[in-house]
């Protein structure tokens, strides 16, 4: 005669041993699962209205320090920009002081276009030209603090250190990738993207370096409090 067997256990002691080794249920047993780590990457700050040519066509003595705090990108990578120097057409130190060459023609054509020379032959740097067709005048670029394309800079200098990606005329222009094809662009176009900075920083200023001819003039612009300048002030 067959026995018949019990299809369920009665009771929760009568359960399959597992569901013991396991442990009663609470509910709020997904709390004590392994969470997910949070991401640690660094957001990229927000950036302010894309700049138009426009803003350039002022006095390069009001256009340089209006840079420092805006965003400067190439193929969308780049920062912020914390250190420029102006450079005027009466300035003996300005590369148009002489006149036009082949090299700096850009310099007396309108504003909002890029001028990118070889320095000493070895590094590329790049100005914003300013002030109305003729003047001939231009910002130096000096120093960026990066926050977009991180990899890619890293990639191209060679080097992790954040704050020495951009310390240097050169050596932001090698970080962005940035050569004579981009001399004679346009600065509200692609490749290149500008954005005015979102809130007033502290500004201050000093002498200009590198150079052997008016020295003494205090048209070097710096985010005070930086770490990311290419000599302190």
């Amino acid at each position: 005669m067959l026995t018949r067997l019990a299809t369920r256990p009665a009771t929760l002691a009568d359960q399959p041993i597992y569901w013991q080794s396991c442990g009663p249920f609470h509910a709020d047993s997904h709390l004590k699962m392994p969470q997910k780590p949070r991401s640690t990457r660094a957001t990229a700050p927000r950036l302010g209205k894309a700049l138009k040519r426009s803003f350039f066509d002022r006095s390069v003595h009001e256009v340089a320090p209006d840079l420092i705090g805006a965003t400067f990108l190439v193929g969308g990578a780049g920062g912020i920009i914390t250190e420029v120097e102006a450079y005027h057409h009466t300035d003996p130190a300005a590369h148009s002081y002489r006149g036009p060459t082949p090299r700096n023609q850009v310099m007396f054509g309108p504003p909002g276009f890029s001028y990118v020379y070889r320095s000493y032959g070895i590094h590329w740097c790049v100005n914003f030209v300013c002030e109305e067709a003729g003047s001939a005048s231009a910002v130096l670029i000096r120093a960026l603090e990066p926050t977009h394309g991180l990899a890619a800079m890293r990639r191209r200098r060679g080097l992790e250190d954040a704050r020495a990606l951009c310390s240097g005329p050169g050596k932001l222009c090698e970080a962005l990738g940035i050569t004579i094809a981009h001399s004679e662009l346009p600065l509200d176009r692609a490749p290149i993207a500008l954005h005015a900075r979102t809130e007033a920083p502290e500004i201050i200023t000093g002498v200009r370096i590198g150079i052997t001819k008016a020295v003494d003039l205090p048209w070097r612009y710096g985010l005070k409090g930086s770490k990311f300048l290419s000599k302190r002030f």
